[in-house]
C-alpha cells in the first residue's frame, strides 16, 4: 500500500519509517501542507494522512482526491474544524482523527503552567531580569488548597483532573456527558458554578459552533478576580480582545494559553517579531500571561502515538474496515 502524508514534522520521520518497516507500506512524507495546489501531489496513493492548522475548505480538494481514487482522509489531530466534512462526504471520503493520543501531554502543560501563574513566576522572571531579587509582596497560593475548574471533561480534561486531584486541589467539572470513571478525581456541576467558583479555569471543550467565544466578555466577568484562566484546547474558544480587557481591567489573575484565534499567521513558523498581531503583543507584555506555540502536545509519546494511530486507520479504511476515529 502507498501512502501519502502531508506536513510531516522532523520528529515524526522515525516513528513513519519504523511502522512502514514493520508493516511493509510504503510511506512518501511531504513537508507541505495540503491545500489546492499540492492535493496533485496525492494521485497514484492509496491512502492520505494530513497534520495542518490551515484549513482545507475547499470543494475541489476532496473532488480531486476522490478522482484519484482515494476514500478516505486521515487527520492525525484532535481537531478537525479545518476540514469540510460535507465536502468530503459528498465525494465519498471517510474522514478520520485522533481524539486521544496522549491526553496526559496535554494536561501536563496545563498544569505545569497553573503552577507558574499561581507562583508568581512570571513576575519575577521579570523583575530578576532588571536585577531586582525583592519578594516585593508576590506571595504565592499552594495548588492544594484550591479549586480548579475543568470545561469539558473528555480525554484531556479527565488527564487534568486526575493530576490536579493527585496534587490535592479540589476539581469540578462541567461536561454534557457524565463519566462514572471521573468520579474518584471531581465533581460535576454547571457551567456557571465552575466560574464562579474555581480558581484556576481550565477549558477543554472542542471547537464548534456552540463553543465558539464561550469564554467572552459574560463568563470571565463571572470568575473570581483571583482567578486564572488555562487554555490548552482552541484558541476560537476565547474573545481575544475580551480576554485582553479582563486582564488589564485586573478582573482574572492571569493566563496561560497554548493557542491563540489567529496563530495559523504564525506558530509553527519564523516570523518577524515587529510583525505579530497587535492582540499576541498585548499579552506578551503581561507578566501574568504565559503563551506556548500550540505545543501542549509536543512529546515523544504523543508523536509516536499521533503517527501510529494515524497510519493503522489509513491502512484500515483502505483495506474497506471501519475506524472508530471516523467523523463521518
Amino acid at each position: 500500500m502507498k501512502i501519502i502524508m502531508y506536513s510531516v514534522l522532523p520528529e515524526e520521520k522515525p516513528y513513519i519509517k519504523a511502522w512502514s518497516q514493520k508493516t511493509g507500506n510504503e510511506v512518501t512524507m511531504l513537508d507541505v501542507s495540503l491545500s489546492t495546489e499540492t492535493v496533485v501531489l496525492a494521485k497514484g496513493y492509496d491512502g492520505i494522512d494530513i497534520q495542518q492548522a490551515t484549513a482545507i475548505h475547499e470543494p475541489v480538494i476532496y473532488e480531486k482526491l476522490a478522482s484519484y481514487g482515494l476514500k478516505q482522509l486521515t487527520a492525525r489531530m484532535v481537531g478537525f474544524e479545518i476540514i469540510n466534512l460535507e465536502a468530503a462526504t459528498q465525494n465519498g471520503l471517510t474522514v478520520t482523527n485522533i481524539a486521544a493520543y496522549s491526553p496526559r501531554a496535554i494536561a501536563e502543560l496545563g498544569v505545569t503552567q497553573a503552577m507558574r501563574l499561581i507562583r508568581q513566576l512570571g513576575y519575577f522572571d521579570q523583575q530578576m531580569a532588571q536585577g531586582n531579587f525583592l519578594w516585593n509582596g508576590l506571595i504565592s497560593q499552594e495548588i492544594h488548597n484550591l479549586t480548579v475548574g475543568i470545561i469539558g471533561a473528555g480525554h484531556i480534561g479527565g488527564a487534568s483532573a486526575q493530576i490536579y486531584a493527585a496534587l490535592g486541589a479540589k476539581v469540578i467539572a462541567v461536561d454534557p456527558v457524565y463519566n462514572v470513571e471521573l468520579e474518584p478525581y471531581l465533581e460535576y456541576t454547571d457551567l456557571k458554578s465552575v466560574l464562579a467558583q474555581a480558581d484556576i479555569v481550565s477549558i477543554h471543550t472542542p471547537l464548534q459552533a456552540d463553543t465558539i467565544n464561550i469564554i467572552n466578555e459574560k463568563s470571565l466577568k463571572q470568575m473570581k478576580s483571583s482567578a486564572y484562566f488555562i487554555n490548552m484546547a482552541r484558541g476560537g474558544l476565547v474573545d481575544t480582545k475580551a480576554l485582553i480587557d479582563a486582564l488589564q481591567k485586573g478582573e482574572i489573575a492571569g493566563a496561560a494559553l497554548d493557542t491563540l484565534a489567529d496563530e495559523t499567521d504564525y506558530f509553527e513558523q519564523q516570523v518577524d517579531p515587529a510583525t505579530l498581531p497587535q492582540d499576541y503583543k498585548a499579552l506578551q507584555a503581561m507578566p501574568n500571561v504565559m503563551i506556548t506555540p500550540h505545543s501542549a502536545f509536543f512529546t515523544n509519546t504523543a508523536i509516536k502515538n499521533i503517527v501510529e494511530i494515524g497510519l493503522n486507520d489509513v491502512v484500515t479504511l483502505v483495506n474497506g474496515g471501519k475506524s472508530h476515529n471516523a467523523l463521518n
